[in-house]
């Protein structure tokens, strides 16, 4: 009876922790791999755990999973330089880049991205593991990553969901994490995706300011500018026009004399045009003269796919959203991807005015989710009932004070070392390309360090690197940007 008793108990203990779904506050798990990059078999290790967050007490606030790859054998770690790669969302995981772009392990897809079963993770051949170490991070609340406690009223969200709470918090703790890990004297590079790229040009200045942690560079993907976005002006809405032009060409919408051309020789004749004359015309708003307004709706439909009415309709102002239901109502009946036009949907109706949902990002839902949780729970050997969140409850987001365009200009300024790459889909409906590029030319207005600046366009989208043939060539451009911008016994000053 005695022994039934114990056994009784042990099971109804064994119950009770069961019950208990928390992610630990501060713990690692090591395990070794090997991968092949450009023909070289490569030894490394993966540690992924969690550090945490502390506030001004001392006392843990939340906690971050991350994962961190190591080359193995390298004689002078000091001299290896060191990627921190976020993505964005707000509230999006490490995942995307992580599993599909710069680290050793990609996701089973077809050659330009869509969803294979069975799911699963292979060898990434184009990985950077090669030239530099690299540690992936959930900010709060994506992935693993959480505030302690969970929920409740303790929960401050004020640390954490904001663009400067966001920034000063990851820079702490950044300094925890290089400490940690002796990388104080490695050349460092931050590269952020979509709001990451708002996210690292705050960290830019952040880290040097007020952690004095100084970077080699920044690398933003597909980035969000939310000057662009949220002021709704006619910049916002011009800037739009070269990324319709992309889009239209792929689909075959565009008129054949353009159709016949390369898109690379097209694109150039509409930014002229964007610049010169659509941003121009659309800032007159109803001033405008009747046979300007039909002129410029006439080049517009004509590098667009559109219908010159439905122009006219929306006083030359066209919303993505629109354009993402109307290029191809005619033509097929399909709608197109916000984040990848390439992905074509199906919506319940013809009629209406923006698509039914995105066929791009539940394409990428498909394939990502599995894999994340198969790779790091059974590959990587990080065993928790904790849900890995894709997308995080971290709103509503505090978007005051937007200074990330001159925190960037700043760092820069101060630190002759700091370098900036930028990447871009030419088919990237949410954050678009000439966007991109008009930010980069808003950052630093005096044009004393454009040549420390760095474009980079790809025939894909939101997510370049999910197309095989960009995911190499993505990948050779970070490659060739960190190899290229390392101080190399060159003393920092101009």
């Amino acid at each position: 009876m005695k022994k039934l008793f114990l056994l009784g108990m042990a099971f109804c203990t064994s119950l009770t922790f069961a019950q208990e779904r928390k992610i630990p506050v501060d713990t690692t798990v090591t395990t070794q791999h090997a991968v092949t990059i450009g023909g070289n078999r490569i030894n490394y290790t993966a540690t992924t755990g969690t550090q945490p967050v502390w506030d001004e007490m001392g006392e843990p606030i939340a906690t971050l999973h991350y994962t961190y790859y190591t080359k193995n054998d390298v004689k002078d770690r000091a001299s290896r330089p060191l990627l921190i790669s976020f993505n964005g969302g707000p509230g999006s995981g490490s995942v995307w880049m992580h599993l599909a772009y710069t680290g050793p392990r990609i996701l089973k897809i077809d050659d330009e991205g869509y969803p294979v079963q069975p799911y699963g993770v292979k060898e990434n051949p184009y990985s950077v593991l090669d030239v530099t170490d690299i540690v992936y991070v959930n900010p709060v609340n994506t992935g693993y990553s959480r505030t302690i406690p969970e929920t409740g009223k303790e929960v401050d969200r004020s640390k954490f969901f904001g663009i400067n709470a966001d920034t000063k918090y990851l820079a702490e703790w950044l300094n925890t994490f290089v400490s940690r890990n002796n990388r104080w004297n490695s050349p460092k590079y931050i590269v952020g995706e979509s709001y990451g790229g708002t996210r690292v040009m705050g960290l830019s200045l952040a880290l040097q300011n007020q952690q004095w942690m100084y970077l080699n560079g920044v690398i933003m993907v597909s980035p969000a500018d939310y000057k662009v976005f949220r002021d709704n002006d006619p910049v916002s809405s011009a800037l739009n026009m070269p990324y319709f032009a992309a889009t239209a060409w792929h689909h075959k919408a565009l008129p054949s004399d353009l159709q016949s051309k390369d898109l690379l020789d097209v694109l150039p004749e509409v930014e002229e045009f964007t610049i010169n004359e659509l941003l121009p015309a659309i800032a007159k708003g109803g001033f405008i003269a009747d046979s300007e307004r039909k002129s410029i709706a006439n080049k517009m439909a004509r590098y667009s796919g559109l219908d010159v009415q439905d122009i006219l309709d929306h006083n030359l102002d066209v919303p993505t959203q629109f354009f993402w239901k109307a290029l191809l109502r005619e033509k097929g009946g399909y709608t197109i991807g916000r984040l990848d036009s390439r992905y074509l949907g199906i919506d319940k109706m013809l009629a209406g005015t923006r698509p039914d949902y995105s066929p791009e990002l539940t394409s990428w839902l498909h394939s990502f989710t599995p894999a994340i949780n198969y790779y790091l729970q059974e590959e990587l050997d990080f065993k928790t009932d904790i849900k890995y969140n894709m997308f995080g409850p971290v709103h509503p987001w505090n978007n005051d004070d937007d200074s990330v365009r001159d925190d960037l200009r700043q760092a820069m300024a101060q630190n002759p070392y700091l370098n900036v790459l930028v990447q871009s889909g030419y088919y990237d409906g949410a954050c678009t390309y000439f966007a991109a590029k008009y930010t980069m030319s808003q950052v630093d207005p005096s044009g004393k360090m454009k040549d420390r600046f760095d474009w980079k366009g790809y025939r894909s989208g939101h997510m370049m690197y999910l197309r095989n043939e960009d995911l190499k060539t993505a990948n050779d451009d970070i490659r060739d940007f960190i190899m290229r911008t390392q101080a190399n016994g060159k003393s920092a000053k101009y």
